[in-house]
C-alpha cells in the first residue's frame, strides 16, 4: 500500500513494512519538513498587482508553505492577497513590500475570510482550519504596533490592542481617558489640561487644583499658554511641588520677566512728593514669621520659608505710599517690593540735592 501524508505539514505516513531499505530516508525527509516548518525562512517577491498562492507539495522541505517565517518583497501596484493552504496552521509575515496598496493573507479559497498585514510589521497569523478557513491574527496585538521597546517606552504607529471595547489606533494622548504611561514617548500632541497647550515635551501633573510643571532635562520643554483661553491655577509650581497655598507661585530658578513701563502707556506723570520724608516712616526690619504662617507655608524648608527673614511692614508702608500695597481676600496685605525702588530713586535725587546745598555752603 502507497504512503499518504498530512493535511497540515504534508508529512509523509508510510504503511507499516513499506519502504524496504529507504524507511530511514524517508524518516529523515520527514524530519526536515518539520524543521522548516518550525524555523525555516523564506524571502518571496511578490511585487505587482496579482495575487500570490505559496507553494506545496507532500513531504517537501523546500516548497514555499513549508516555511515558518516569510518575508513578502517588492514594490505593489495594486492590492493583493497571498494564499497559504487552507489547513490549520499558523505562520509569520513580514511586509517587507513598498506602494500604498494593501497585502492580505487568506487561506486558498477564502479570500473574504483573509486578514490584512500592516506594511513594515512582522506579525503572526493563524488559520483555524474550519470550514470557512479563517485566518486571523494571532496575537491580540498587531506586532506592527511595537516598533521598539516595551509598553512603558513605546511608540504606537499602529494598531492597539482593544481598550474598552474599542481599538486604539495611531495612538495619542486624547486616546487616554484616565491612568498613566509611565516614561511614554508620544508622538502626538498632548491633549489640553484645563485649556492649556502642552507642547514640546513638557507634563503638567497635579490634582486639578495644585499643577507642576514637570520637564527634562533639556531646554526644548516648555508651557505654551499663548494660544489658550484664560486660566485659574489655585497654585503653581516650577521645578518645585506647589505649595497648596491659593495663588502663590514657586519656581527654583530665577524667574526672567519685563514689566510693562513705556510712556506711552501713562498719563498723569509726576515725580514722588517729599521722598525724604517718606522713607523717614518706613524701617527695614529683621523679623520671625509666626508659626501659624509658616505651618500654611508647608513648613521651613530653608529655601521658600525660613523662621527668620527681611523686609518691610505693609501698614507703614500704606501710610506714606498706599499705591505698592494690596489687601488680599483674606485680610493680610502684601507689598509689591519692586515698586519701592522708584521711592528710593527720588530720595537719592533728593538726598543729592541736599548735599549740593551743603557744598555751595562751604
Amino acid at each position: 500500500m502507497a504512503s499518504t501524508y498530512s493535511d497540515r505539514l504534508k508529512l509523509e505516513l508510510m504503511v507499516t513494512g513499506a519502504n524496504a531499505n529507504t524507511w530511514g530516508t524517508n524518516t529523515n525527509n520527514n524530519l526536515e519538513v518539520v524543521d522548516a516548518f518550525s524555523a525555516g525562512y523564506l524571502s518571496k517577491s511578490v511585487a505587482g498587482s496579482a495575487n500570490i498562492t505559496l507553494t506545496t507539495a507532500n513531504a517537501s522541505d523546500t516548497a514555499e508553505a513549508s516555511n515558518k517565517v516569510i518575508e513578502l518583497t517588492g514594490a505593489l501596484t495594486g492590492d493583493i492577497v497571498v494564499f497559504i493552504p487552507a489547513v490549520e496552521s499558523n505562520y509569520t509575515f513580514f511586509n517587507n513590500t513598498t506602494g500604498s496598496q494593501t497585502l492580505t493573507i487568506a487561506a486558498t479559497g477564502h479570500t473574504a475570510n483573509g486578514t490584512l498585514i500592516t506594511q513594515g510589521a512582522h506579525t503572526t497569523v493563524y488559520c483555524d482550519g474550519s470550514s470557512d478557513f479563517n485566518v486571523e491574527i494571532a496575537s491580540s496585538t498587531d506586532a506592527a504596533a511595537l516598533n521598539k521597546g516595551t509598553l512603558p517606552d513605546a511608540r504606537f504607529p499602529a494598531t492597539l490592542p482593544a481598550a474598552s471595547g474599542a481599538n486604539l489606533t495611531s495612538l495619542n494622548a486624547s486616546n487616554l481617558g484616565s491612568g498613566t504611561v509611565p516614561n511614554a514617548r508620544l508622538d502626538a500632541q498632548l491633549q489640553d489640561v484645563a485649556g492649556l497647550a502642552v507642547t514640546n515635551g513638557g507634563f503638567i501633573v497635579g490634582d486639578g487644583a495644585n499643577f507642576v510643571l514637570e520637564t527634562g532635562s533639556t531646554a526644548r520643554d516648555s508651557l505654551d499658554l499663548g494660544t489658550s483661553d484664560d486660566v485659574q491655577f489655585d497654585s503653581f509650581g516650577v521645578g518645585t511641588a506647589a505649595s497648596g497655598t491659593t495663588g502663590e507661585i514657586r519656581a527654583t530658578n530665577d524667574i526672567t520677566a519685563f514689566y510693562s513701563s513705556d510712556v506711552a502707556l501713562k498719563e498723569n506723570i509726576h515725580n514722588i512728593s517729599s521722598p525724604m520724608e517718606k522713607v523717614q516712616n518706613l524701617n527695614g526690619v529683621l523679623f520671625d514669621w509666626k508659626q501659624e504662617f509658616i505651618d500654611s507655608k508647608g513648613g521651613e524648608d530653608g529655601y521658600f520659608v525660613r523662621k527668620t527673614d527681611v523686609g518691610v511692614i505693609a501698614q507703614d508702608v500704606e501710610k506714606v505710599l498706599p499705591e505698592v500695597v494690596g489687601t488680599r481676600p483674606d485680610g493680610v496685605k502684601a507689598v509689591k517690593y519692586d515698586r519701592l525702588c522708584a521711592l528710593l530713586i527720588e530720595c537719592v535725587k533728593d538726598l543729592q540735592l541736599q548735599v549740593n546745598d551743603l557744598k555751595k555752603g562751604e
